[in-house]
């Protein structure tokens, strides 16, 4: 690594993030994992009423680990350093709850949404079993420097490495990796997820081309887990967002249950973690060797279109 390099992630950790990137890209895969930040700032912790285990809940707790492989393989995996409790990068950027705040809001502000109403906005108001974050209300201009610098950081990261990544290879596939609770509010979403390890989204088929939706299922079902499309998780901002298949730029969201390698209580591994990561590695070659093809099948349809 240059001392360019050096220098580039020196500052990106001091943002938040972080670009762990192969010696060489050699696949068209870029991988995201907005959630699994873990590096809590002492303003978060001083404004919360949670102790130090239960404002880690909407985690999406060792993430980056399951999905370390992926620079092995030749591509490179985005992930946050700061929690998802202190700036959600998987919303849009200025996705406010009013009632948070002791002043007023910016009229560039989205103040109604249903994540907005569910409490997990840009800013969330709860951790992800319902318990809310802060003592009192918050004022706007700390929570503005968290979306700058830390949320602004995030995205423009990972627009720069889908740019690079299109530019060598004429495509991109994104992989935005979450995790999903086993156990969720009372009502349809603990019903849907009772039976499910893992749930794929492609925003109904519209943020990548179904070729690369087939494949990860087919992979991941023959490996033995319970797969789902789209319900409940469709994909959030990052796969909405960035999935342009048009332009040969696909994403899909992967979530997966976490009770299959931690405990969600207690926020520590468990010994089904380090299995899973080697199944994920297995599905992330699989994908590396589809990825040349499905690029390719969507630049034709492209060429087509515009004939």
């Amino acid at each position: 690594m240059t001392n360019e390099n050096l220098s580039l992630t020196k500052s990106l950790n001091q943002l938040g993030c972080e670009v762990q990137s192969p010696k060489k890209q050699t696949t068209p895969l870029v991988f995201s994992s907005p959630h699994s930040g873990r590096n809590y700032p002492t303003d978060l912790l001083a404004a919360s009423k949670l102790d130090a285990v239960v404002i880690r809940r909407s985690e999406d707790a060792f993430v980056d680990e399951i999905f370390a492989s992926a620079m092995e393989l030749g591509a490179p995996l985005l992930r946050a350093l700061f929690p998802r409790a202190y700036v959600d990068p998987n919303r849009e950027a200025y996705e406010l709850d009013p009632n948070m705040f002791e002043d007023m809001l910016p009229d560039h502000a989205l103040t109604d949404s249903p994540r907005i109403a569910a409490g997990l906005g840009t800013i969330p108001r709860i951790v992800a079993d319902g318990i809310d974050i802060y003592h009192e209300k918050l004022r706007y201009a700390d929570t503005c420097n968290r979306i700058e610098h830390f949320y602004c950081t995030y995205h423009k990261t990972l627009k720069n490495l889908i740019k690079s990544t299109k530019d060598r290879f004429g495509g991109t596939i994104l992989i935005d990796c979450h995790s999903m609770p086993s156990f969720g509010a009372p009502g349809i979403r603990s019903r849907i997820l009772r039976n499910v390890d893992i749930v794929l989204g492609d925003n109904h088929g519209t943020s990548c081309t179904p070729e690369i939706t087939e494949a990860v299922e087919n992979t991941l079902s023959k490996m033995g887990y319970r797969v789902k499309r789209n319900t409940p998780y469709s994909g959030g901002y990052i796969t909405q967002n960035y999935g342009l298949p048009e332009k040969n730029i696909h994403a899909l969201q992967i979530e997966i249950n976490r009770a299959l390698y931690m405990d969600e209580l207690t926020i520590q591994r468990s010994p089904g973690l380090h299995p899973l990561a080697r199944n994920i590695k297995l599905l992330i070659q699989s994908l590396a060797d589809i990825a040349p093809t499905a690029i390719n099948y969507q630049k034709e349809l492209s060429l087509l279109a515009a004939e």
